[in-house]
């Protein structure tokens, strides 16, 4: 893992990236080498146009998922999306070429040499997308703990991290009824320290149920640490795997004292320009969809267009915000608030192409520009389900410290949830995203929220 702006990343889709940012160029500028040896040739413009096509085509990918955390997709999926970033990809190569004044080159050529390093990157990508994780990059991981939240640990790396190898769970002397498998915890005939190396361990997971009684040996595991060996708790473990701040292994001392949590007054700055210009130019490119969907709302369901409803911001603060009206007249006539669920019979027709398509969320950037909302954020909630949810779930108050967004880090990793459960799952991403958020964390948001447009995930 490597912290990039904040944001942890995972080595393996960064190496990824890289590669398939060299293999356009160096595809391209081979060919061009090849063929024209010898003659007058302008290297900077060939140069010129493979870097701009593979900073297109990282977009592009970036869009389609190919550089996600975790990757769960099936070989069928992995090809669809392929495809599909081909189709889009011939017309940007034609497009960037078109535009560039690239002279003394022969243009056809130019357009083949584009082409064939687009789909051998692609052909590479699916191969890569469905390998498993090489060697070099495999973390060898010793738990500390063999309890539930141990067990945890295990289901989660299983589940979502290819580059992770448990290699054994080691007992703390108060777990008398361990919840891992029998066979992969360790001796205690060595200690912590000697244990760990021998079995050449990169890092160790502190997962303790309990940790009265003298359950940590905290000079040991300095002594890990003091070798070279990673040591996490909870908390920070599922932090950089997850993207996440479980609320299960989450305290009060860990939010205080532990990094992130900053809301300086030039970060503040930063993020209400870059709000202001993407607001502004979205608008623009926007309105024709805006105006379309209006007069089909009228269409189908007449007057109003838009429905406003009051939301929880920044501190608390309440504000109204405003949304295309997916939802009939009559959606609420009982006054009382009512969590969306799916298929939701109060949807109209046109309600249901909109927000699958998220266009519904669109006049939302008035409230950017007006400063109650972010471009990326906590989703705001109705004071009623944030009475609610505060009493119900710990720290769901802490997702008020930063202004509400139009999309959010929670959005694009986790389904369309309308439960409490949903609303705490959502709330562990949120936190995430508070401890962390920072320019590069909120353009990571937004490329992956037009990803999650174009494959319709977690719309209700």
């Amino acid at each position: 893992m490597i912290k990039l702006f904040n944001h942890w990343i995972r080595w393996r889709p960064l190496l990824q990236m890289l590669f398939d940012f060299s293999f356009i160029i160096v595809g391209i500028a081979i060919a061009m080498m090849w063929v024209y040896n010898g003659l007058p040739v302008n290297h900077h413009q060939v140069l010129l146009f493979a870097v701009l096509l593979a900073v297109a085509m990282l977009v592009i990918n970036s869009w389609l998922g190919f550089y996600h955390r975790f990757n769960q997709r099936t070989p069928m999926d992995a090809r669809a999306r392929a495809v599909l970033s081909l189709y889009v990809a011939v017309p940007v190569a034609y497009g960037i070429y078109a535009l560039l004044p690239l002279t003394g080159i022969n243009r056809e050529f130019m357009q083949l040499s584009a082409m064939s390093a687009v789909f051998g990157m692609l052909v590479t990508r699916i191969t890569a997308a469905q390998s498993s994780a090489t060697g070099i990059l495999t973390r060898r991981i010793m738990v500390y703990g063999t309890g539930a939240s141990a067990l945890a640990v295990k289901r989660e790396l299983n589940k979502s991290d290819p580059s992770a190898e448990i290699i054994g769970f080691f007992p703390a002397p108060n777990e008398t009824h361990p919840a891992v498998p029998g066979d992969a915890i360790l001796g205690t005939e060595s200690s912590l320290t000697s244990t760990a190396l021998a079995m050449r361990a990169d890092e160790i997971v502190v997962a303790l149920t309990e940790r009265r009684g003298g359950a940590m040996p905290l000079r040991e595991l300095l002594d890990c640490k003091l070798q070279g060996i990673r040591v996490l708790d909870l908390a920070s473990h599922f932090e950089q795997t997850l993207g996440q701040i479980r609320l299960e292994s989450l305290y009060v001392g860990w939010l205080i004292f532990g990094e992130g949590f900053r809301q300086g007054a030039w970060r503040t700055f930063v993020k209400r320009i870059f709000d202001i210009v993407c607001a502004t130019l979205l608008l623009v490119l926007a309105t024709p969809v805006m105006l379309f969907t209006a007069i089909a709302i009228v269409s189908e369901n007449g007057c109003p267009v838009f429905y406003t409803q009051e939301r929880v911001g920044l501190n608390g603060r309440l504000f109204k915000v405003i949304k295309f009206r997916s939802m009939r007249r009559d959606a609420e006539k009982d006054g009382k608030p009512v969590w969306a669920s799916k298929d939701d019979n109060r949807v109209t027709r046109v309600g249901k192409i909109i927000r699958k398509l998220r266009i519904d969320e669109l006049p939302q950037l008035f409230s950017v520009l007006k400063g109650d909302m972010s471009l990326v954020g906590p989703r705001p909630e109705r004071p009623f389900f944030v009475d609610q949810l505060t009493r119900e779930i710990p720290f769901y108050a802490v997702r008020h410290s930063v202004k509400p967004g139009v999309t959010g880090w929670a959005q694009v990793r986790y389904h369309y949830g309308a439960t409490v459960e949903d609303s705490a799952e959502k709330l562990q991403y949120d936190l995430y995203y508070v401890k962390n958020h920072s320019l590069f964390l909120d353009i990571l948001v937004l490329f992956e929220t037009v990803g999650v447009v174009l494959t319709g995930k977690g719309a209700q």
